[in-house]
């Protein structure tokens, strides 16, 4: 896979997951067969909420998480237009804020697919942005 590639943090999530393995085979999958793939520091945000919150890790744990993936991921920011465009976005779309933002940062980053349980399996977002749901025929999965 050579297009630059967006993940949302349940793709993360599942990576993780004792419990879910099927889920967690085809995210590794995703993560260790590309170098192409970008977060942003929303989902890093994302998922030190949840590993606080639901997973209740200690915080020397959280920490190597996050080192994690910084070393796996190029981790991208956003800025004011980005929150901007975001809000354009979840209007024309009627996404909730959040998505909208991953996806205006993915956009402003030139990734051309996400990878996301959350949105439409097969989206296009302004003509350039595919929206990919890893798990939607898991049998048929293809990266």
């Amino acid at each position: 896979m050579n297009d630059k590639v967006f993940i949302d943090l349940n793709i993360i999530l599942y990576a993780y997951s004792k419990t879910e393995t099927k889920k967690a085979d085809i995210a590794n999958n995703l993560i260790f067969g590309s170098d192409n793939i970008y977060i942003s520091k929303q989902v890093t945000n994302e998922v030190i909420n949840i590993l606080c919150k639901k997973f209740k890790l200690r915080t020397d744990d959280i920490i190597n998480v996050i080192l994690e993936l910084d070393n796996k991921f190029s981790i991208l920011d956003f800025s004011l237009i980005t929150q901007i465009n975001a809000l354009k976005i979840k209007e024309k779309y009627q996404f909730q804020f959040y998505d909208s933002l991953i996806i205006a940062t993915a956009i402003e980053n030139n990734c051309s697919t996400l990878f996301s349980e959350d949105m439409q399996h097969k989206q296009i977002i302004e003509d350039c942005l595919q929206i990919i749901n890893l798990f939607y025929n898991q049998s048929n999965c293809q990266f």
